[in-house]
Parts: structure tokens; C-alpha cells; sequence
């Protein structure tokens, strides 16, 4: 076998390779959650340490044994899970459902932009705090920075994903892509866009390049 033909053969298994990749994108369905601050945390579970309860996908976050009530002015949602490690800035973020729910105006915004961020109280057995926190998140696609050149994408570039489903296939636009050295390829929708396009845990979807 000449070596021009192993090229040709390697190069022929990297694009059908790539091709799998695009049309077999993961999706993953993100539930209510928290994202709280070292000083936070301790206002709301004095003398505890945030501690994991099982591991998500993207390296080195967990969801937490923690659980919080969130209150708005309409109403209170209990239980919501604390994620973890600690972070820089408290978040919590909700769907368009929960916030109507609380009664709380949350802007839809990508995972640490809390620019007009609504204002809610999170509450524990030992403590409340009311912190301009709120959102809806944003869709997103994570993936690692090798990933994001291999699909000819650039950070923050705005994506459609065809999600096929038995009976509600639907094409999502404004996907924002967000890549880091070691994340692990994955979309986020949250639950409400979940139910509307009857996305369950093992559905993917496919990029579509124009």
C-alpha cells in the first residue's frame, strides 16, 4: 500500500469521523439548579462544606448534597439542587415555567452573564439570602477547543441543531457555542425547551452548517 493511499484512507476516516460528530451531538437537559459563591454558601449552610452527591458530565462539577427553596413574589419552588464546586458568582438558573412560577422577570442570558439578572431569595434550614441572580439559561453547545476546530466553529458563534424526535422535530437556532480545553461535547437545553421538542436522554442532535 502506497503511503499517498494511507493518507488518503486516514483523511477519508477523519471526515466520515467528523461527519458522525456533527450529525451525533448529545443532549443534555439541564433542571433548576444553583451556583453559589464561598460566602454565600456559608450564609445558607453555616459550618458545612459543600460536599458532592454524584458527578455531571462536564469535568470536575458535581451536583451537590445541598438543596435550596427558592422564593419569589408569586411563589416558592423547593428543593432545588446546589451545584458544585463553588464559584465566583452566585447564579440560579430557571426556566421561563419556574420564573412564572416565582413570579420573578429572569432575562435569558449564557451561564455567568447575570446582566439584569432578577433579584430572588434562596433559602436553607439556617439561612436566606435575596441576590440578583436569576436567569433563564441560554442554550449552548459545550465542547472541547480541538472540537471547536475540527467543526470549522468559533467561540460564541451562534448555531442550528436539528433535533429529531418520533413526533416533534424541530430545528433550534441561537445555539451559542462555548469551548473550553476539556470539556466534553454536549448541548444544553433546559427543561421547557426539553418537553416542547420531546427531547429525552439519549436524543441527539445534528449541526447544521450553511
Amino acid at each position: 500500500m502506497s503511503n499517498w493511499t494511507e493518507v488518503a484512507i486516514k483523511e477519508a476516516v477523519c471526515q466520515v469521523l467528523l461527519e458522525m460528530k456533527k450529525e451525533q451531538i448529545p443532549i443534555g437537559i439541564s433542571n433548576r439548579h444553583v451556583h453559589l459563591t464561598e460566602e454565600d454558601f456559608k450564609a445558607l449552610f453555616p459550618n458545612e462544606k459543600i460536599e458532592p452527591l454524584k458527578p455531571l458530565k462536564q469535568p470536575n462539577e458535581y451536583a451537590s448534597k445541598s438543596v435550596v427553596t427558592l422564593k419569589g413574589a408569586k411563589g416558592e419552588i423547593e428543593r432545588v439542587r446546589v451545584l458544585g464546586p463553588l464559584r465566583r458568582q452566585s447564579q440560579v438558573e430557571i426556566s421561563k415555567t419556574d420564573a412564572r412560577t416565582l413570579g420573578v422577570n429572569a432575562p435569558i442570558r449564557l451561564s455567568g452573564d447575570l446582566k439584569d439578572a432578577s433579584m430572588i431569595t434562596l433559602c436553607s434550614e439556617n439561612g436566606e439570602i435575596t441576590i440578583p441572580a436569576a436567569i433563564i439559561a441560554k442554550r449552548h453547545i459545550h465542547m472541547s477547543f480541538k472540537e471547536m476546530e475540527e467543526l470549522g466553529l468559533n467561540m460564541g458563534q451562534a448555531v442550528k441543531v436539528r433535533v429529531t424526535s418520533k413526533e416533534r422535530t424541530v430545528v433550534l437556532e441561537d445555539v451559542e457555542i462555548r469551548a473550553g480545553e476539556n470539556f466534553v461535547l454536549e448541548m444544553h437545553v433546559d427543561t421547557d425547551e426539553a418537553n416542547a421538542c420531546d427531547i429525552l436522554p439519549n436524543t441527539t442532535g445534528s449541526l447544521i452548517t450553511e
